[in-house]
């Protein structure tokens, strides 16, 4: 026969553990990651033409610069601008445009009335689509290597990662906040995307030193994170990158901290601006007549 005080016991314990806090930051990642990881095993396709086709935009700049006879450096300037493509563009449509596409789903009203973080909902939809992006900057600068033969020298490990990651985390916030921007502007929002797409391309020097840009020019594409992070990232990988460099790699590293700082803390404040007019107003999540 059970125990009677085991029995209450049971009774008085709740059925499912709520997290609060980081976990439920932490859970959320991993709820929205989740999703978009298995649609990529489902669909290899999808993988293919993300592999494939950046390849083709490389390879054309390899043989235009083979053709002029350009200094070699910039056959590998080519390659990482290409590999460095997939995070643009992994930012650009996994998390600018996402809540706008979320709103015409139907999706947004749930996201808003969940406990968790809209940050944390954008951030697990952007690293869920990590996978695409990490094959796809590992191929083009494979390619690199064995089609063209390109060396990498790294002068500094240290450095490399710290330009990588502060270059990563002012990107991902850059990428909230164009979210919120997006969604306010309502059906312009994918229009906006696709006009960022190219003046991206150029002003950032995917595939030439950002030198070769007039200064204030260079300086005011320096507001994107990736100029300045694979402008640093060329310095420190190829042996005479440092010719082209824009800026000293220290000064670079400080800017990219500062705007890491900037663009999180931006875009928390534009998410909790959208987050509250749409639960007082209701302008986000239908229309207002």
């Amino acid at each position: 026969m059970d125990n009677p005080k085991r029995s209450n016991e049971a009774l008085l314990r709740p059925y499912s553990h709520k997290n609060t806090g980081w976990r439920l930051f932490l859970s959320t990642i991993i709820a929205r990651a989740y999703p978009r990881i298995i649609g990529q095993q489902r669909e290899v396709s999808w993988l293919v033409f993300d592999l494939i086709m950046p390849m083709l935009a490389v390879i054309a700049y390899v043989f235009v610069y083979r053709a002029l006879n350009a200094p070699e450096e910039y056959i590998g300037f080519v390659v990482m601008g290409g590999a460095m493509t997939a995070f643009w563009m992994n930012i650009l449509w996994s998390m600018s445009s996402q809540l706008y596409w979320e709103k015409e789903q139907g999706n947004l009203a749930l996201y808003i009335m969940a406990p968790n973080s809209m940050m944390a909902i954008l951030l697990g939809m952007a690293l869920g689509g990590m996978l695409a992006t990490a094959l796809r900057a590992l191929a083009v600068t494979l390619l690199g290597i064995f089609m063209f033969g390109v060396t990498y020298t790294v002068s500094s490990y240290l450095q490399l990662f710290l330009v990588f990651m502060l270059a990563m985390i002012a990107l991902y916030g850059m990428g909230m906040m164009m979210a919120s921007a997006f969604l306010l502007f309502g059906r312009e929002a994918w229009h906006m995307a696709n006009l960022a797409q190219e003046p991206i391309f150029l002003a950032s020097g995917f595939y030439f030193p950002i030198k070769s840009l007039p200064f204030w020019v260079a300086a005011g594409a320096s507001i994107i994170p990736l100029t300045l992070g694979m402008d640093a990232m060329r310095q420190l990988i190829f042996p005479t990158g440092f010719e082209y460099g824009f800026m000293t790699v220290q000064t670079e590293i400080l800017i990219l901290a500062v705007l890491s700082v900037v663009f999180v803390f931006t875009a928390k404040v534009l998410l909790a601006y959208v987050e509250r007019i749409a639960v007082r107003e209701g302008r986000i999540t239908e229309s207002r007549r």
